[in-house]
């Protein structure tokens, strides 16, 4: 891998991570596209954690208070609505532990492989985004409850399907279990974290396979180069949840799946 080609991974991951198009998509497919073999997937997760750097930032006064909350209470110190940030966590770690049993079921059946399976979740994901600027839920509310945590879980867990937006489909997931929208994007990013950094975990013996294969500073490169986009396309992606306008990116979704199946 040249310097240039990770920089330019990392640009794709930055842009694709937090808007509806399925950032892993895009990279297993661009990865086959420039030749570069079987580059191991630690590769693809250091580029999501600078990603989730930049949730981090924009989230941080969020995860501060959940976090402080959580501490309050385990040291039986809370305050006046500790309880309810700690519910948001434990909701959170809920859906996670779906999450984690769905990506692992599909990260064994091998799918990344097959690249007509990533264009296929490419249309898939179109049509989804398509659905959720026209249907609406009844009611709604800022404070998600368990069923909402399963919803979302289970949700993430799908978006391990290369093609499948992980964004797309939690923030799809939030919105049709009654989440309003000014949160919804909001839950679907505070759920990323546990379950990047989990993946991470997975992956982290084998570094000396990633060392052999891509160098520490080109990873690091592609990683800033991935934080620097995302900061930008998280920002477009948050204006675009407030306007229900999710339904754009189906426009270049679904001729990109189509496009796919009659090319490659």
């Amino acid at each position: 891998m040249s310097l240039w080609q990770s920089i330019f991974l990392g640009v794709i991951q930055g842009i694709t991570e937090f808007l509806p198009v399925s950032s892993y998509g895009h990279l297993v497919v661009i990865q086959k596209l420039m030749g570069l073999g079987e580059i191991p997937v630690l590769f693809d997760i250091l580029l999501h954690i600078a990603t989730l750097f930049v949730i981090f930032i924009a989230f941080r006064v969020r995860i501060f208070r959940i976090a402080s909350a959580v501490l309050r209470l385990m040291f039986h110190r809370s305050k006046e609505g500790d309880v309810q940030e700690a519910r948001v966590f434990g909701i959170i770690i809920i859906g996670t532990v779906f999450t984690g049993g769905i990506g692992l079921a599909i990260q064994s059946a091998g799918l990344s492989q097959y690249q007509w399976a990533v264009f296929v979740s490419f249309i898939v994901t179109g049509i989804l985004l398509i659905l959720v600027s026209i249907l609406k839920p009844g009611k709604t509310t800022s404070d998600p409850g368990i069923f909402q945590g399963v919803i979302i879980g289970v949700a993430q867990g799908l978006g391990t399907l290369p093609g499948i937006s992980r964004s797309g489909i939690t923030i799809a997931a939030a919105l049709w279990s009654g989440i309003d929208r000014k949160k919804a994007g909001e839950l679907s990013f505070l759920f990323f974290i546990p379950a990047v950094l989990g993946a991470l975990i997975l992956e982290l013996g084998k570094t000396g396979e990633l060392a052999g294969t891509v160098s520490f500073p080109l990873v690091a490169v592609g990683m800033v180069a991935a934080f620097i986009t995302g900061m930008i396309s998280l920002k477009l992606l948050l204006a675009v949840i407030r306007g229900m306008r999710l339904y754009l990116f189906s426009i270049y979704l679904i001729p990109l799946g189509i496009a796919g199946l009659l090319l490659f």
